[in-house]
């Protein structure tokens, strides 16, 4: 009777498998080729920001930060 019992689950459980298919794989290629296009277009427009000039780096650099502060005794 117990053997009886495992073989209808094992049937009944067979029948509610659910799998991706071609649909699932048609949803991951899709997202995977649109994160193509936006890597790009995001490459693109890191190229176009230029560095705003800053202080020059050297020995003179860490003199205008102490030079501006004010003293209060």
């Amino acid at each position: 009777m117990t053997l009886a019992a495992l073989a209808a689950a094992a049937a009944s459980s067979s029948a509610n498998d659910v799998e991706p298919g071609v649909l699932g794989f048609l949803v991951v290629a899709a997202m995977g080729v649109a994160l193509v296009f936006l890597l790009r277009s995001m490459n693109k427009q890191f190229r176009k920001i230029t560095p705003e000039p800053g202080p020059p780096e050297g020995d003179g650099a860490g003199e205008e930060a102490t030079d501006s502060k004010t003293r209060v005794e």
